[in-house]
């Protein structure tokens, strides 16, 4: 199995001969935030047969971005977020196959198992209104045992909810220097680790995006995040093996199964 990472919460994870991105973001700019590290992905990181929406914020669930897929492409949502968002039944009127997952529902693509699992973040998609979609985490099951965790606080049932895994791909930064609950940093990141004991892990979510003149006034708080998860996890979870990538970067984990 192989994994790239093409920037903030977007990876490739290739499992089985089977392409899976995570929420998709292929913009210069969303509303504040610029793109201030790594060139935008190239065509080629657009083509998957699944693709794993973690919730509605628009920087995980970016219409453009989806619109770029290929009719066809299956794309796993939240329960709700099409009913919740109108743009994305239009997009599923237009060819792409929406599936639907609550937590601790499972869908199989071509032989290889996604497993929504719980995410303790608020996933609306504006910052008032209805719950009316949860945030997901999803565990892929072919080859290897992959947690994608979305964008996720710690809490207390995080590795009984996601159970065993070989590889996780955990949420590090943010796009902004104050996280509050609903996210994990670079510490806390590094004690899901330790409570998940994978063989491998990736630090996503990170030194990507940041909003106008803040990438001059804190520029630390924007490139630190990776180094520091790194730190933290040689400290917590020595016997996981953590590799930071560089934007469009891959690793292929070594993982026994």
């Amino acid at each position: 199995m192989e994994i790239t990472w093409w920037g903030h919460a977007t990876c490739t994870v290739e499992d089985s001969g089977i392409r899976f991105l995570t929420d998709p973001l292929f913009a210069r700019r969303l509303a504040h935030l610029r793109r201030r590290r790594g060139a935008l992905p190239p065509p080629e990181a657009a083509r998957a047969e699944a693709v794993l929406v973690s919730h509605l914020h628009a920087d995980h669930l970016h219409l453009p971005s989806l619109a770029r897929l290929a009719p066809g492409t299956r794309v796993i949502v939240p329960r709700g977020a099409p009913a919740a968002l109108p743009a994305l039944r239009r997009l599923g009127a237009g060819g792409l196959r929406l599936t639907e997952l609550a937590p601790g529902e499972e869908a199989s693509v071509e032989g290889v198992t996604v497993r929504a699992v719980p995410a303790r973040h608020d996933g609306r998609r504006l910052p008032v209104g209805p719950h009316r979609s949860p945030a997901l985490g999803y565990v892929l099951e072919g080859e290897a045992r992959t947690y994608f965790a979305g964008d996720t606080g710690l809490f207390d049932a995080m590795a009984e909810a996601v159970g065993p895994v070989d590889v996780a791909l955990l949420p590090v930064g943010g796009w902004g220097p104050y996280l509050g609950h609903g996210h994990l940093d670079a510490a806390r990141a590094a004690e899901a680790l330790a409570a998940l004991a994978p063989a491998a892990a990736v630090p996503v979510h990170y030194g990507t995006y940041w909003p106008i003149g803040l990438d001059a006034v804190r520029p630390h708080e924007f490139h630190s995040p990776g180094h520091e998860f790194v730190r933290h996890a040689a400290r917590l979870a020595p016997k996981v093996a953590v590799h930071l990538l560089g934007h469009g970067e891959r690793v292929r984990p070594e993982v026994a199964r």
